[in-house]
């Protein structure tokens, strides 16, 4: 018998190819910490709005640690037989064909269907094919099903501090008429799904807008594995419609793409040729003089790490709001003068804000010289803190006013090499700059390499016994530290460069 859900129904929606990789090679799926913590809370908002409604029956079963899906069949037909208000996670089967609706409510004289979703809008074409999915299956089992909606995270709710207000964190729109649409084409789509997965051969799908951008598909990587090292999808700040459209042209190799008439910006273009030339390190000294002149002592360097609940958990807040929880700051606060560090890290458990706010009020003097790397993310953190306490906003303000990129050099293109690729991260700029230096090797670290370990590790403090909160916190520390040292090497190095 052909067995499908409704998540490899979207998933077959999406890509053929990603509901065949996974079905024979789930080996190759991958996603980073941050989409693994995404999925996490995502279980979290479920359980959150089975609320919304008021009282409800849940018929999730278990044998072990796997769900029973046959005993949650059978309970929802109970529960349905009872004429039950509101059954969360409702299960059906009809041929093969299972579903669990996330919240079935009994409304005008049947069930309406309301799909919860962990984003903060509802009209994504992959909600639709899963409504459609799971209304089918339910007609197909009997029920009547009178609404269909989805049901997402209202990002104009901001959270008191005291009491969540469901009614609030939640909004629903009615996607009736788009799944009327998409409904006929769902019984073509499962024979199709059916012909498509009973094939064992590797389907020949060529690489599409399907995929997103590069990383956001988990088998990107996978489908990937062939193309040459560099090749188009690593180009510098160019969009995948346009990458897609040389990719199909066959231009995949930086060697196809020299001299490519459509490829016209200086970065690229440098991008392609030090890619194909040994040409050592392009150098405009003449600009990062410029650049650097805009620095004066005392010299701070910052650095921010947060987390993004998509439930709020802190006053004055809303879902997906990014909190800073940590920071570290390297100065300098003469010419010649030493290097010195302060750090600040959030007690786990606790509102982060207020003391994060009046920790960099103590530690950077108003209008003082502030870099970050990328400093959109500290400014708008900077900004935000300001506009909840009014009392530190004027020195909120002044750091914020006072803050240059250290990317500028790098992403307007004065300073080069090959090993920098189609990146100016500073997880890419780093390596380039300093290759054999252990000090600024991030694998070095011990349990936290990246931002989305450093997210992932503060909410998980709160449960942990002291001996793991200790080293979790040594961990954090350890981390952000290096990202700041790694900006006093990058400034040192244009420095160098310039002399």
């Amino acid at each position: 018998m052909f067995y499908f859900s409704k998540s490899k129904y979207c998933d077959f929606c999406d890509c053929p190819k990603h509901a065949w990789l996974n079905r024979y090679k789930p080996e190759e799926y991958y996603i980073d910490d941050a989409t693994k913590a995404r999925m996490e809370m995502g279980s979290i908002v479920g359980d959150i709005a089975m609320g919304y409604f008021g009282d409800y029956v849940e018929v999730s079963m278990y044998n072990g640690e796997r769900l029973d899906l046959n005993r949650m069949i059978e309970r929802t037909k109970q529960e349905i037989a009872k004429n039950t208000p509101v059954i969360c996670e409702a299960s059906f089967e009809y041929n093969g064909l299972y579903c669990a609706v996330d919240i079935l409510k009994k409304e005008n004289g049947g069930w309406a269907i309301y799909e919860v979703k962990s984003s903060t809008h509802t009209d994504k074409p992959r909600y639709i094919n899963d409504v459609a999915y799971q209304k089918y299956v339910l007609e197909k089992c009997g029920i009547n099903v009178t609404g269909t909606y989805v049901m997402c995270l209202n990002n104009q709710y901001i959270y008191d501090g005291k009491n969540l207000d469901i009614q609030q964190l939640f909004r629903y729109d009615d996607v009736s008429e788009s799944v009327a649409k998409k409904l006929p084409e769902v019984e073509v789509d499962l024979e199709r799904a059916k012909s498509f997965l009973e094939d064992k051969n590797e389907p020949d799908i060529p690489l599409g807008k399907q995929c997103g951008k590069p990383g956001d598909c988990a088998y990107w990587g996978y489908c990937t594995r062939n193309l040459p090292k560099p090749n188009v999808f690593d180009l510098y700040d160019t969009y995948m419609k346009k990458k897609l459209a040389l990719y199909n042209k066959g231009l995949v190799s930086m060697e196809s793409l020299e001299g490519e008439p459509t490829i016209t910006g200086e970065i690229q273009k440098r991008q392609i040729d030090f890619a194909l030339h040994d040409k050592g390190t392009y150098v405009n000294k003449k600009e990062i003089s410029v650049f650097l002149d805009t620095l004066s002592y005392p010299l701070y360097f910052l650095d921010f790490e947060s987390v993004q609940p998509a439930v709020p958990k802190y006053a004055g807040t809303k879902p997906y709001t990014q909190v800073p929880f940590q920071y570290s700051l390297h100065y300098i606060e003469k010419e010649g003068g030493e290097l010195k560090h302060k750090e600040f890290l959030a007690q786990a458990g606790t509102d982060p804000l207020r003391d994060i706010a009046e920790a960099l009020c103590r530690d950077i003097p108003a209008d003082a010289c502030v870099t970050a790397y990328n400093k959109g993310f500290e400014c708008t953190r900077l900004k935000a803190l300001a506009g909840y306490f009014p009392d530190l906003s004027e020195h909120l303000l002044s750091i914020f006013d006072n803050i240059v990129d250290l990317l500028t050099p790098f992403q307007s293109g004065w300073y080069y090499n090959r090993e920098m690729g189609g990146s100016f991260s500073i997880k890419s700029v780093l390596p380039a700059l300093f290759p054999c230096d252990p000090s600024l090797d991030y694998h070095r670290l011990e349990g936290i390499h990246n931002g989305g370990e450093a997210m992932n590790a503060f909410p998980a403090m709160e449960k942990m016994n002291a001996e793991e909160l200790k080293q979790t916190r040594k961990n954090l520390l350890e981390y952000c530290k290096l990202d700041t040292f790694a900006m006093v090497k990058v400034w040192e190095k244009l420095r160098e460069a310039v002399e």
